[in-house]
């Protein structure tokens, strides 16, 4: 392979912070690169310098000539003002220019310019152009090319980037946080038009599924370092785990050198007078070293929910519209101790309203809602958090409180409380207007937990946070005893926390599937086509209980009790069928009441153990 991209002794800091130095790599045609990094080590900064967007303190990027490199920030900026002007903002391409030409003539009904733009599109072959670019709107969910660029949501801005990025056809593709504010729909389109592109690939992504799949090559940066993997994330972790096991017996085996060294160097002057010099310099080049450790800081979440009662909380017949938009139509369920939910649905089919009707932040049409007296919501909202900009964030913590109970019989002052979210004693005197994407989603995080929820509902939970915190958090939220619902573009994430999932299929169609999102989206491959709905057919928009073979959250709850259940009565059966043989007690009244109760074990375990066969059919 030829090489594409170098990079030599790149070097960034911000006032006395380093981000990296001296990184040198380089990347060959064809690769695909996923970097890898905590919050605040200069991700997004490496990509805003490669794409030149941004000046390094030192160093050199160097493209190989004629190469023709797109780049997608994490906020877009559009030079068009409807989608289609501003997906066709590519200066290089004559026939971006020849379709817009021909698309303003059309609008201005002017005949002779009509006629000039039309044979320009035939000579610049702007045709086929100009079809692609709707087919491709209409795939990313644009039904009207005509709309303002101004008063697209940010989930529609990153699609409308994405097509013009397509569009341009680059060599050398820059992605920063591709998959933030997207549907899952979409993330898995743009996972299979890269996997199938030719270009050059180097992205920031939190997506572990989308890193597994599209990459060959990860590159992590770590201490102001760089570590480079050949392979996909998978083969990255193992490659990790590793090299930290090695760091960690090699700073090990240098500290056991370095208290050799240290008796000796601490001896007497005259001992060491005829000694070689090298030794007395080695001896201090082995302390730098030796005081070089690889140290974890990691966020730390403790399960300290408040007690959850047995009742949590009932929808009955729940209804919602805007207009003509139905959010919710006869919505009934109820919701079981422990359960963890998973929400998905096309951007747009009203999942965050859903939520925020749940905890009565939007009023419903008709129906109710019967919460148990001990809930209590902790509510991680994609809009952040609403504290003021120009407070320290120490002083925006100590307004909720000044005194935190992490657990029964454990407090935290805020300063200690906040320390566990990795925001130092310096970093909690920073003003929020000044933190990045990853510390205020962090923030975010602690002052919900900081209440003690037992019914965590958490939308877009993993935007901007880094995979290490990511997997920490579903560490927390696999041990968390209350309920979770949780909206989620990350198939990752969603696979490792929740039990089943509502898909929101529109007109306040709930689709309620068991198991976690790979589950579902395996079915959906599977299944085979339905028929459409007639016009003259009336619909169910209530959760559907239609669903493939499989046990629902309840029936598998019910499957688990009914083994223990099933197990404790052959217990007491076995130990009266030694009662009786024993000949101890041959009458009287113990003898009829433990008979009276073998009868009616035997009654019990035939109906427990038909349900269980009834159930276990399901779970084949």
């Amino acid at each position: 392979m030829a090489n594409i991209l170098t990079i030599e002794e790149l070097t960034k800091s911000y006032g006395d912070r380093l981000l990296f130095g001296d990184v040198t790599f380089g990347v060959e045609q064809g690769e695909k690169i996923g970097i890898v990094a905590r919050n605040g080590t200069g991700k997004t900064t490496m990509l805003r310098i490669i794409a030149g967007a941004e000046e390094p303190d030192s160093g050199t990027v160097t493209f190989r000539n004629g190469v023709r490199v797109g780049y997608l920030p994490q906020e877009p900026v559009f030079a068009g003002d409807t989608v289609f002007e501003a997906a066709l903002d590519n200066d290089c391409d004559p026939r971006a220019a020849a379709v817009l030409d021909y698309r303003r003539a059309l609008a201005l009904h002017d005949e002779p310019l009509i006629h000039e733009a039309y044979n320009n599109m035939e000579k610049s072959g702007a045709w086929d152009y100009e079809d692609r670019l709707s087919q491709i709107l209409t795939r990313l969910g644009f039904d009207n090319p005509t709309a303002e660029v101004r008063l697209l949501s940010g989930g529609q801005r990153k699609r409308l980037a994405i097509a013009r990025l397509v569009m341009a056809e680059p060599d050398f593709l820059i992605l920063d946080e591709p998959t933030n504010h997207l549907d899952i729909a979409t993330i898995e389109w743009l996972e299979g038009y890269l996997k199938r592109s030719k270009a050059t690939l180097m992205m920031v992504t939190h997506d572990r599924y989308f890193l597994d799949r599209v990459c060959n090559k990860i590159i992590e940066l770590d201490d102001r370092r760089m570590f480079a993997v050949e392979g996909n994330y998978d083969m990255y972790l193992r490659r990790r785990a590793e090299r930290i096991e090695a760091m960690a017996a090699e700073q090990a085996r240098l500290r056991n050198t370095l208290r050799r060294e240290q008796e000796w160097m601490s001896r007497q002057p005259q001992a060491r007078a005829g000694k070689a010099k090298f030794r007395i310099d080695n001896f201090y080049d082995l302390k730098e070293q030796a005081s070089h450790r690889h140290i974890e800081k990691d966020v730390k979440l403790e399960n300290g929910s408040s007690r959850i009662g047995s009742k949590i909380f009932e929808a009955e017949s729940v209804c919602k519209r805007f207009g003509d938009k139905v959010i919710l139509d006869n919505f009934s369920y109820t919701f079981a101790r422990g359960e963890k939910l998973g929400i998905v649905g096309v951007n747009g089919v009203g999942k965050s309203t859903f939520i925020k009707l749940l905890q009565g932040l939007e009023p419903i049409d008709s129906g109710r809602w019967d919460l148990g007296e001990t809930l209590r919501f902790g509510y991680y909202s994609q809009d952040g958090i609403s504290f003021d900009a120009n407070k320290k964030v120490v002083d925006a913590v100590t307004e909720l409180a000044d005194d935190i109970e992490l657990k029964e019989g454990v407090h935290l002052s805020p300063m200690q409380y906040l320390q566990r979210f990795l925001f130092s004693p310096a970093d909690q005197q920073k003003y929020i207007h000044t933190l990045s994407g990853g510390e205020r989603c962090r923030l975010h995080l602690a002052t919900v937990l900081m209440r003690r929820p037992n019914f965590l509902i958490l939308d877009e939970p993993t935007n901007d946070l880094d995979i290490v915190t990511l997997g920490i958090l579903e560490e927390y939220l696999a041990d968390f005893k209350g309920c979770v619902i949780v909206i989620s573009h990350d198939r990752y994430f969603l696979d490792n926390i929740v039990d089943h999932i509502f898909v929101m299929e529109g007109n306040g169609v709930i689709r309620d599937f068991p198991g976690n999102y790979s589950d579902y989206r395996s079915w959906l491959d599977t299944r085979p086509t339905e028929p459409k709905a007639t016009a003259v057919e009336k619909k169910d928009t209530r959760v559907k209980t239609e669903r493939p073979a499989k046990m629902t959250f309840k029936e598998r709850k019910e499957f688990e009790a009914l083994e223990a259940e099933i197990a404790a009565l052959n217990e007491e059966k076995e130990a009266l069928e030694a009662f009786f043989a024993s000949g101890d007690n041959a009458g009287g009244d113990e003898f009829a009441s433990r008979s009276q109760r073998y009868a009616e074990l035997g009654t019990l375990l035939d109906e427990k153990e038909m349900r269980w066969l009834e159930l276990s059919e399901k779970q084949q």
